[in-house]
């Protein structure tokens, strides 16, 4: 079988990446890898209209990521974007100035599709396919849900869920009020019990294994970033981390309890990402009070390793 060269640019409401990967049949390695936050959702769940700066700062490092694909030799470059596209009334005006800059297409997918994949690149890593999990999927503007064992679901569902979207629905004083946590926290806990619960319930239960909980995505990878101190992106060393339900709600107090300013110099949390690790964390902890999650694993592979697969 022969090896192709890829790359993927994902789209995604708080931030864009690139992955550049040598692909044989479903062994994706690696090649080049990249994110940058450019708060395409910023100022969005509203009108549902994508701001224009946040539409240009999008663009221009779309073709930023295109160049650098181009320059690793890839053979196809694929642009996608998920949640806030998806919702966008304006998304036309995202996808023009896409390929305006970059002489690429970009494709909206489907929340359906979005966790299909999340699932599918998490599985490419051989040890998570051997026991039935639980992918916890939490981007800028939606989480996916995901149960399933090897390469085979169960469940998976994409709820209107994220990061920024939780944090313009919570503006938070710096630092945060014991109510704003209490009206963050609290509202939370009441959607996963009357939105996500009733779905994703029947099929934890119909399950006779121990499901481990993964998480995928910015947040988890910072949390481990900060529980072994890492300044940079360390594929092995994140995805050897396991967090308690412990550890995440000592975290959350942490943070929670810090300025902006005091976040910013958190070891292993990057500055750019010292607001939305509140709702980050906050989501994580909720999910594991609610499902009864003792442990998180964490995974670096998502959607983008089965979409270059693709």
């Amino acid at each position: 079988m022969e090896t192709v060269r890829r790359a993927v640019i994902d789209v995604g409401t708080n931030s864009i990446k690139l992955l550049v990967a040598d692909v044989r049949g479903r062994d994706v390695q690696p090649v080049h890898e990249a994110s940058r936050q450019t708060r395409l959702g910023k100022g969005f769940y509203e009108t549902r209209q994508l701001q224009p700066e946040a539409i240009t700062q999008t663009a221009e490092a779309v073709r930023e990521f295109a160049d650098i694909a181009r320059e690793k030799k890839s053979t196809s470059i694929r642009v996608i974007a998920t949640s806030a596209a998806r919702d966008a009334v304006n998304a036309d005006e995202l996808l023009h100035a896409i390929q305006t800059s970059s002489g690429l297409k970009a494709e909206i997918i489907s929340g359906a599709l979005e966790a299909e994949w999340a699932f599918q690149g998490v599985a490419t890593d051989a040890e998570l396919a051997l026991f039935p999990l639980l992918l916890l999927d939490v981007g800028g503007g939606s989480t996916e849900f995901i149960l399933g064992h090897g390469t085979k679901k169960s469940f998976a569902h994409s709820f209107p869920l994220g990061t920024v979207r939780l944090m313009e629905k919570f503006p938070l004083s710096d630092p945060p009020t014991r109510g704003e946590f209490t009206a963050c926290h609290d509202w939370l806990k009441n959607f996963l019990r009357a939105e996500v619960r009733p779905q994703l319930g029947p099929a934890l239960q119909l399950e006779s294994e121990k499901i481990q909980l993964v998480g995928t995505g910015g947040t988890t990878s910072i949390l481990a970033r900060i529980e072994k101190k890492l300044d940079r992106f360390d594929r092995e060393k994140i995805e050897q981390t396991v967090l308690t339900f412990e550890q995440v709600v000592a975290r959350r107090k942490n943070l929670w309890s810090l300025p902006l300013a005091g976040r910013k110099e958190v070891p292993g949390l990057p500055k750019s990402r010292a607001d939305v690790i509140l709702t980050g964390v906050l989501i994580y902890e909720a999910v594991m009070a609610e499902f009864g999650f003792s442990e998180l694993r964490i995974s670096t592979r998502g959607l983008r390793f089965a979409a270059v697969m693709d």
